[in-house]
């Protein structure tokens, strides 16, 4: 089986904790993974940064390299974002690359990069009229969103723990994205 590589971009949702069965469960499906964290799921994960890279085999990022540095990550054949955000959803959907892991989402979008999403935010927040509007840019895109029904469905506001995250079927989705455009 070739290998593919998978950009895997998690924002600082309690998801982000799992991340290490869902990079495993990528490569058991023939993915090489390179995960990229926005800061504050960089500073939730600070002691088992080593160990991502290590199981993952190329370096965590979380910042933008240097003008000159060399790209330590081989070229994405497909990414998810998930956890994403609703500060990340909001902010890819305008553009606004201030964060690692947004611009390379932005940019993997006019790449052609096949880029499946699963947002994970609460009731409460999803509420505000900007989501919506965010969601409906990263569509008009080409972004698969995993979102409500068949996807992330939010709970209630004031609770530390998302309710059961489907990892599987964002790793479903990007199989299927993979293979459309393989």
């Amino acid at each position: 089986m070739t290998t593919r590589t998978l950009y895997l971009l998690c924002s600082a949702a309690p998801p982000v904790f799992d991340v290490a069965h869902a990079i495993e469960d990528a490569q058991t499906r023939g993915w090489d993974v390179c995960l990229g964290l926005t800061p504050s799921a960089a500073h939730w994960l600070a002691g088992s940064l080593d160990g991502l890279a290590a199981l993952t085999g190329h370096p965590v990022r979380w910042q933008y390299k240097l003008p000159g540095e060399p790209d330590v990550w081989p070229s994405a054949d497909a990414l998810l974002f998930a956890p994403a955000t609703f500060n990340s959803v909001n902010a890819w959907a305008l553009g606004l690359t201030d964060r690692f892991v947004v611009g390379v989402a932005a940019e993997a979008i006019g790449k052609g990069t096949p880029v499946v999403a699963m947002p994970c935010t609460n009731a409460a927040l999803a509420a505000h009229p900007a989501f919506e509007q965010s969601l409906a840019v990263l569509r008009g895109t080409g972004v698969e969103l995993l979102y409500g029904e068949g996807g992330f469905v939010p709970g209630p506001a004031d609770q530390d723990e998302s309710p059961h995250f489907p990892w599987q079927l964002a790793l479903d989705a990007v199989d299927r994205a993979g293979t459309a455009m393989a």
